[in-house]
């Protein structure tokens, strides 16, 4: 049985296609895990002994089955990872506040908390993450390590190079974190950690080509072909990526100065800045969308052009990457529950008649979840070293 003091050691490539499959798709009989792997019988017992050795996989038993070395023949007991096995520990870093969870091996979330901001001195953040990390470690000791969200480009999984929201160049945000701690640390840019959650555990599980598209304080998306992320140079650059997706060159300013680009028409920020500059008064985002839903005019007005805003980029990427899903996910995805038609009839004006219907899901979700993406980085590269630098 996997106890928490197991040792895993690094795992070849086969080891880690056999591990991965199971995480992400188990119990598996023996049979159906070489069918997905195209493996013989004999080369996956060859790659599965060392799993089962190292506590990583553990053979399923049923009760009244004696166990499986004592039978004679093949082995036949499902294998299985046991999720409780490991805890690792996810953190989301925003403007003014910290998001931490811990999850399971199977990324689910079973402790989370959140603490304020009160500082960008890096240092100061790593001290704070200490103090989160000890904070959970009281209830789930031993934790396998740590992965940190951060709206930002980050080079090696280790130095944020540049975060808008933070004021931070070049920080080794990753050294810090575990000197403080003692525990190994990933660092990734948020929307790149929340993909591959969704990958592997959430909405694009199974799937060859999968799209996420978030929209908040600014605008993400990662795409998924071949059941692998894209990974781009430009990731952690999404907002400037936003600033030129241009959607109506007729369309609204930013406080920044751009016109119509995506930014300054889906992103909360644009959208509350709009409303201020035509009614002089400051409002929260759920308050713009409920006066939009209400039918007062400037609120919904501004509403129902971010809804087709967003239901151009949608079908743009329907059109270009023609993923099987699109996940649409971030802080703002209260839009479609207000202006879910308008989204829609964007969509259909921007795809070929004849086209099929693009398989758009949302997600209601907090940053909790975007701290669970870190944590599953941290199940890839710490446990499975299976996620690309």
């Amino acid at each position: 049985m996997t106890t928490l003091d197991a040792s895993w050691l690094p795992l070849s490539p086969g080891e880690r296609a056999v591990a991965i499959e199971v995480l992400v798709h188990g119990p598996l009989s023996r049979a159906e895990l070489a069918r997905r792997l195209n493996l013989s019988a004999g080369s996956l017992t060859r790659l599965t002994k060392p799993l089962i050795e190292s506590g990583l996989l553990v053979e399923q038993t049923t009760e009244g089955t004696a166990p499986a070395e004592v039978r004679q023949g093949r082995p036949s007991q499902p294998l299985d990872m046991v999720a409780e096995s490991r805890f690792f520990i996810g953190f989301k870093i925003t403007e003014d506040t910290v998001y931490g969870v811990v999850t399971t091996l199977r990324s689910d979330i079973i402790a989370r908390a959140e603490r304020p901001l009160t500082t960008h001195e890096p240092a100061l953040v790593a001290d704070l993450l200490r103090e989160m990390t000890e904070e959970f470690t009281r209830a789930h000791p031993r934790p396998a390590g740590i992965g940190i969200g951060v709206g930002a480009g980050v080079r090696d999984r280790s130095v944020v190079i540049q975060s808008p929201f933070l004021g931070w160049d070049e920080v080794p945000l990753a050294e810090l974190v575990e000197e403080q701690t003692g525990l190994p640390v990933v660092v990734e840019n948020d929307v790149a950690a929340l993909v591959e959650a969704e990958c592997w555990f959430g909405a694009g599980r199974g799937l060859d080509r999968f799209a996420v598209l978030t929209i908040g304080a600014g605008l993400g998306y990662g795409l998924v072909s071949g059941g692998r992320r894209v990974i781009s140079s430009e990731d952690g650059l999404s907002l400037g990526r936003g600033r030129h997706w241009m959607v109506n060159p007729h369309g609204p300013l930013t406080p920044y100065g751009e016109r119509g680009s995506a930014v300054s028409l889906l992103t909360i920020p644009s959208i509350r800045y709009q409303l201020q500059a035509a009614t002089g008064r400051e409002m929260t985002y759920e308050e713009i969308l409920g006066l939009a839903a209400d039918g007062e005019p400037m609120a919904a007005r501004v509403v129902d052009e971010a809804a087709r805003a967003l239901g151009t980029i949608v079908s743009q990427i329907a059109n270009f990457a023609m993923p099987q899903k699109i996940l649409l996910a971030g802080e703002g995805v209260g839009l479609l529950d207000v202006a879910g038609a308008a989204v829609e009839e964007a969509i259909l004006a921007n795809r070929h008649p004849q086209a099929d219907k693009v398989n758009l899901e949302t997600k209601v979700s907090d940053f909790h979840d975007w701290a669970r993406g870190a944590a599953v980085l941290a199940i890839q590269v710490l446990v499975l070293g299976s996620a690309e630098a």
